[in-house]
């Protein structure tokens, strides 16, 4: 089976959602898309759905609302991911990846009263599907749900996970490995560490929450894609 992979920006790897993937024996296409974490230029074509069993829109440092940085290839996404719906194809959205979701299939997506950033539980709706976590959050947009969308999880900012046909949204980041979240400084000091005192949080908190929870998420990962996969007969 073929996994096809939307790395927005350098620093949306699949990491440890990866990991899992390939071990159901998933082949990971990456296709990369933003020039660097300051250019989300992207205009060369998207991948022939018909090659893919599986669509993964991973997370990104822009809002799905910054015509700036995605107007190359928002509107490409969202038909993109239409169409993977139209032809039952699963797709699995991830932060940035779950708002291209709820906004491609009619949910709303709007900047957050509060940012959410660093590790903390979600209140599951059904943990033995989904897990409550801990889970790293680093996002600043919220979404409404589509219609016909089974809300799976939730913090006080908003949704946190959605079923709607084939299609699942998780806006926390199961990947994330202490090596991204240091890729993630690297890649953009500045703005790191600005968003990090925003909301009174320590990277370095960050970095060794990410090295404790590492094991326990990837075992919640498995837990997350056993009964989905299995939903969508992959």
């Amino acid at each position: 089976m073929r996994a096809l992979i939307l790395r927005h920006d350098p620093g949306s790897v699949a990491g440890l959602l990866g990991e899992a993937l390939a071990e159901r024996e998933f082949e990971l296409i990456v296709q990369n898309m933003g020039r660097s974490v300051f250019d989300g230029t992207f205009t060369d074509p998207f991948p022939d759905l018909t090659d893919f069993d599986l669509v993964v829109p991973m997370g990104a440092i822009w809002s799905i609302n910054d015509e700036s940085q995605v107007g190359t290839w928002i509107k490409r996404e969202l038909d993109l991911l239409r169409a993977a719906d139209a032809d039952q194809i699963p797709v699995l959205g991830v932060c940035f990846g779950a708002q291209a979701l709820a906004a491609a299939h009619g949910g709303h997506v709007f900047r957050a009263g509060t940012p959410e950033i660093g590790f903390g539980e979600v209140e599951s709706l059904d943990p033995e599907r989904l897990p409550p976590g801990p889970w790293m959050q680093w996002h600043y947009d919220v979404f409404t749900l589509p219609d016909g969308a089974e809300l799976l999880a939730v913090t006080d900012t908003g949704p946190q996970a959605f079923a709607l046909r084939s299609n699942l949204a998780l806006q926390f980041h199961p990947e994330v490995t202490v090596q991204m979240i240091d890729d993630w400084s690297a890649m953009h000091p500045e703005g790191t560490e600005q968003a990090v005192a925003e909301v009174g949080a320590d990277i370095d908190q960050i970095r060794a929450d990410a090295a404790a929870n590492r094991d326990r998420a990837r075992h919640d990962i498995d837990t997350i894609l056993d009964w989905w996969l299995r939903s969508v007969d992959l």
